[in-house]
């Protein structure tokens, strides 16, 4: 049965020789390792090779019995003793063919437990002004952090190439294929459309669906629902929409807009990015959520046109 095990001991010789003869003594066989210095301590990471009665008891008896404190187990498959350069260079790889899945890149590449919360560690990296959060149980240590810089910034260099901006979610009602022309765009209430020829090509609304609008705010954050049609992505729409959106928040006395997604969706990186406002995006189970400050815009009144 395979573990991965991270564990922790002072910096000095003979550390390591002392858990792989524990390991040895008790028929565990470590199969793979990968090493975080520290400047007082270091952490190691090995995946081992277990009787398949042990339980995480047993896995950190036996790192302390070496004189090492135990971090974190957990049973792993055999997906573990995958080299982690090749990961880090597979990660490099995909971002370079599409920059807007750092995201979730990210979140795998760093092992990141999907239902943390606000609890756990916490790993922020920044590309261009939108930060991106992940957490795990695990403390991230400082060789990780280093590589999610490194990540972070191949990202925004990247980016910085100038790429089409995706646009949200599914397609609104009426759809039409575009000609040339431009929206124009209507502000009704809470919601912000773009309209061509009297056909709505995307919305923003503020609020969620199917709820009253209310002028109580949690934690001064509208919620905010972002829809563009697949003929009108890539256009500008959904960046323009999600400006006008946060103006009329402001206007509405909020400090933040709340945008919900899947995890997986790769037009939000972009969409904040295009937009040049100063967003945090955070993963969390399959929902991937973009908090965006509105402090600083202009408001945007009800029947005014969004610039």
């Amino acid at each position: 049965m395979l573990w991965k095990v991270r564990a922790s001991s002072p910096d000095r010789p003979g550390g390591l020789a002392a858990l792989a003869q524990c390991c040895a003594a008790a028929g565990a066989d470590i199969r793979a390792m990968q090493v975080f210095p520290g400047v007082d301590e270091v952490t190691d990471e090995v995946v081992v090779d277990v009787p398949g009665d042990w339980g995480e008891a047993d896995v950190a008896v036996l790192v302390e019995s070496a004189g090492w404190r135990h971090v974190f187990s957990t049973p792993c498959t055999g997906a573990a003793l995958t080299d982690q350069p090749t990961r880090y260079v597979e990660a490099a790889r995909q971002v370079l063919a599409a920059p807007e899945s750092f995201p979730e890149v990210v979140a795998a590449l760093f092992d990141t437990e999907p239902d943390q919360g606000p609890g756990g560690d916490l790993l922020e990296m920044t590309v261009g002004d939108v930060l991106v959060q992940v957490r795990r149980a695990t403390p991230f240590t400082d060789t990780e952090r280093a590589r999610g810089v490194a990540v972070a910034e191949l990202v925004t260099d990247v980016l910085r190439r100038g790429r089409p901006e995706p646009s949200l979610a599914a397609p609104v009602a009426g759809r039409r294929l575009g000609d040339g022309a431009r929206p124009s765009y209507v502000v009704e209430g809470r919601v912000v459309s773009a309209v061509v020829a009297d056909v709505v090509v995307g919305r923003a609304s503020l609020g969620l669906p199917g709820e009253p609008a209310t002028d109580e705010l949690e934690d001064g954050c509208l919620p905010l629902v972002l829809r563009v049609d697949p003929a009108w992505r890539r256009r500008g729409v959904g960046t323009r929409l999600l400006v006008a959106a946060s103006r009329l928040a402001l206007s509405l006395g909020a400090r933040e807009v709340a945008l919900s997604t899947t995890a997986d969706n790769r037009a939000v990186l972009p969409l904040v990015l295009a937009a040049g406002m100063h967003g945090r995006i955070r993963l969390a189970s399959d929902q991937l959520t973009v908090r965006v400050p509105v402090q600083g815009l202009r408001p945007l009144e009800v029947g005014s046109a969004p610039v």
